[in-house]
């Protein structure tokens, strides 16, 4: 196995390490895959394994080709079909996190999109955080994982992926991508944190609009893009 294969392994496990570090999973409800330098392959978790039991020789490679799995003893992820699909069609990420984060999850079960409410939210996603429409029966029963995927990528034919680094699929939970397993793993603690705060939003004034077109503007482009200014350099 190539050493900056090995890297990536180690990295996406310490990514899946983080969920639990950061409270964004419940026993083994949550992946994270991280995608080779080449993108030729995903590393991600295996199915059903407990995190404190959980090896960087435990991580799976698989090939975003044909999806068989390349190295590993363990089965990946029931998810690795939906993972897969994104990084097909979602140019410019290498990490995609899933979790049954509870704040982001209850979004998902009510099949609401996240309003932006104010700034916390506008420094990570441009606009709302969507939410897909329902997988029909049909689509369930024949590829269930892979078209999750599907209707992730048809919710976002008119948005932008890396502007939007997050979805919810109806009735189910969120996911979250990013350049790198770990910087996806952020925008899956920026999705739960900014969903927490739009239901306390939402209690406290149920009539509430979204923000400002132009104050989404100035938060989002201050940290993205050419002209951001956010941070060092």
């Amino acid at each position: 196995m190539l050493p900056m294969l090995e890297d990536l392994k180690q990295h996406v496990w310490q990514a899946n390490l983080d969920l639990v570090a950061h409270g964004l999973v419940t026993l083994t409800w949550g992946n994270v895959s991280g995608l080779s330098d080449d993108g030729e392959l995903f590393a991600i978790k295996p199915s059903g394994v407990a995190y404190d039991k959980l090896q960087p020789e435990h991580i799976v490679l698989v090939s975003v080709d044909t999806g068989e799995v390349v190295e590993g003893d363990l089965k990946p992820s029931s998810d690795t079909p939906t993972h897969r699909y994104l990084y097909q069609h979602f140019t410019g990420i290498g990490g995609v996190t899933h979790t049954h984060s509870t704040k982001a999850t209850a979004w998902s079960q009510a099949r609401r999109a996240i309003p932006c409410f104010g700034t916390t939210h506008a420094d990570h996603f441009y606009g709302e955080v969507p939410v897909t429409r329902p997988l029909t029966q049909q689509e369930i029963d024949e590829a269930y994982e892979l078209n999750t995927g599907v209707v992730i990528v048809e919710t976002f034919a008119d948005l932008d992926p890396i502007a939007v680094p997050g979805v919810l699929v109806a009735s189910h939970a969120p996911f979250a991508w990013g350049p790198t397993a770990a910087k996806s793993v952020e925008n899956a603690v920026a999705l739960e944190a900014v969903a927490e705060m739009a239901l306390g939003t939402l209690a406290l004034q149920p009539a509430m609009p979204p923000v400002e077109q132009y104050l989404l503007d100035k938060h989002y482009f201050r940290k993205h893009g050419a002209g951001a200014y956010y941070g060092q350099k």
